[in-house]
């Protein structure tokens, strides 16, 4: 029965993968990334690492093998293209869903669990500290290739989006004058505790499972 436990694994992964997919969207609104990212980038990023890093650590101990997390990450991508497609599909631009990068980010995780020889505590604080710092840094890039995130925000506007949600010209200078930094710092040291707390779900998790 190794094989059916082990499919059920991997299956649960998808099930939260997806579902971590969806928080990621409707914390935002549908197009998450393409309008208010832009303007609180700092924001978006510390979310972001703190949610990759809980749910592919977990999956990546729970199993015990490297490439979990990148696994992990690679559901979520996928499942946002799908998101991107339907949109593109209803007739809206193709900048109008921007997918978030998360697979860089993911395996440098699976790289340290790997180098350090399935270390945990390793794992927590390098790879939880790697996914802070970089994720920020190759989302800024992804970002900078889209047209205009705020010419898409204001020419597809959603009704039913909170008015704290408001896409809104950046203040350059007066809040951030470097949001990968700050948003790199921030991710890095917000990640670490967040990546221990996935750790000790996965000991919970073993403990509701015996």
């Amino acid at each position: 029965m190794v094989w059916l436990r082990r499919t059920t694994h991997y299956l649960f992964i998808v099930v939260v993968a997806v579902n971590s997919t969806l928080l990621t969207i409707n914390a935002g609104d549908y197009i998450f990334y393409t309008d208010w990212a832009w303007t609180s980038f700092v924001v978006f990023s510390i979310s972001q690492s703190t949610m990759l890093v809980v749910g592919a650590i977990y999956y990546m101990l729970f199993t015990g093998v490297p490439g979990t997390a990148t696994y992990y990450a690679t559901i979520m991508t996928i499942y946002t293209w799908v998101a991107k497609g339907a949109w593109f599909a209803l007739g809206y631009p193709y900048d109008f869903v921007a997918v978030p990068v998360w697979i860089p980010s993911a395996m440098l995780l699976d790289l340290t669990y790997w180098a350090t020889r399935r270390n945990k505590h390793a794992a927590i604080l390098i790879g939880g500290t790697l996914v802070g710092l970089s994720l920020p840094m190759f989302n800024m890039i992804n970002l900078l290739t889209i047209r205009d995130p705020l010419e898409m925000a204001f020419k597809y506007p959603r009704p039913t989006l909170p008015p704290y949600m408001t896409p809104i010209e950046p203040q350059v200078g007066k809040f951030y004058n470097s949001p990968v930094a700050l948003g790199a710092g921030a991710g890095a040291v917000l990640s670490v505790p967040i990546a221990a707390l996935g750790a000790k779900l996965n000991t919970w998790t073993y403990r509701w499972m015996a």
